[in-house]
């Protein structure tokens, strides 16, 4: 995890669909209450990149060289793999909770492509919960869309040390 850093530019070699499979059976081995499950992963390669591009231009409300640019970001990684919350019903477990197994499993997943050797960036947004974009994933409903990882050949420049953080301002006793 400290050698981790996310690569906002990658290039365009990507994870076979086998390597994902794996790194996703890996991945959802997160903390789960109740065993749900309730989220899944959408590999979007190709024009399906441009089709969700579109989706957030028209969800942004931007037009000409704005809706444009908009609808490239997708095209900056040959794969992106959508996270998505897919609640499941129980009496004992809440939405929140199950929205946080997702999260988790987002995060390993980017841990697990980062060991891999993967340039590996999460992307989120206000667009992720919009009816344009919604519709562009084919999502149930019920389901929410948390973000998209950004995954590619890792770029030749490193990026830059993170700074530890001070744990005695986030850790506190009762």
């Amino acid at each position: 995890m400290l050698r981790r850093r996310s690569h906002s530019s990658v290039g365009d070699d990507a994870p076979s669909d086998k390597q994902l499979r794996r790194a996703i059976e890996v991945a959802g081995t997160v903390a789960d209450h109740a065993a749900l499950r309730p989220w899944r992963v959408i590999a979007i390669r190709g024009e399906a990149r441009e089709r969700v591009g579109r989706a957030i231009a028209e969800a942004s409300g931007a037009s000409g060289s704005d809706a444009e640019k908009l609808a490239r970001k997708p095209l900056r990684a040959p794969l992106l793999l959508a996270v998505v919350v897919s609640p499941q019903p129980s009496a004992k477990v809440p939405d929140w909770e199950q929205e946080a197994v997702a999260s988790g499993v987002a995060h390993a997943l980017s841990l697990l492509l980062d060991e891999a050797g993967w340039g590996v960036m999460w992307r989120s947004g206000h667009y992720t919960r919009a009816d344009a974009v919604h519709r562009a994933h084919g999502l149930a409903p019920e389901e929410r869309l948390l973000g998209w990882l950004y995954v590619g050949a890792r770029p030749a420049k490193k990026s830059g040390r993170r700074a530890p953080i001070n744990a005695k301002k986030h850790l506190s006793s009762l």
